[in-house]
């Protein structure tokens, strides 16, 4: 996908004229290339894949493997207003490949740096790592603050989103209870 400043430059600046604003003036003069390049940047997962970040190690090791809080920053796509918190990812490794621990914090971001769904990027994360890793089972929980529910509409703040995706051997009620457990009950 190929991202396109100079659009974006000349919308943000009709928006400004729209609202009943000077683009010209001071304060605005460079609002339109600052949030072009701030929509490039909280954007970026577009142009990236979880494939570009999923280094295999041979390691033998079956048991569970957790990185959590993880911190998300996302956008909305309904309001296009951010939506921030952290995801936990826990996974059992299959055929003795394992990933660097980094690795899974930059996944969560190739999802979260599109316009998301909380739910679709949960199961997106969860899928990638599934796949991508052969992994056995894969739980993703993500907890969220939605500024489309705290700054409008409803007027909600403090009011979380949680959110998780569990596969394969993470379905299996010891073992999902242990993940959650590992994640949760600190």
């Amino acid at each position: 996908m190929a991202f396109d400043r100079e659009r974006i430059e000349k919308a943000v600046r009709e928006i400004l004229i729209a609202i009943g604003e000077d683009p010209d003036r001071e304060g605005l003069k460079d609002t339109p290339k600052r949030v072009a390049k701030m929509y490039e940047e909280i954007l970026a997962g577009y142009n990236d894949s979880a494939e570009n970040h999923l280094v295999l190690f041979t390691e033998k090791y079956d048991e569970m493997i957790i990185v959590r809080d993880i911190p998300i920053y996302s956008l909305c796509e309904h309001h296009m207003l951010p939506f921030f918190g952290k995801a936990h990812v826990a996974y059992i490794p299959g055929e003795d490949k394992v990933t660097g621990l980094s690795k899974l914090a930059r996944i969560v971001d190739v999802y979260a740096k599109r316009l998301q769904l909380q739910e679709r990027m949960t199961e997106q994360i969860a899928d990638a790592i599934m796949e991508k890793l052969g992994a056995k089972g894969v739980m993703v929980v993500v907890e969220a603050q939605h500024l489309c529910m705290i700054m409008r509409g409803v007027k909600k703040p403090g009011s979380y989103t949680v959110t998780s995706a569990v596969k394969g051997a993470m379905r299996k009620e010891p073992t999902r209870m242990e993940a959650l457990f590992l994640i949760k009950g600190r």
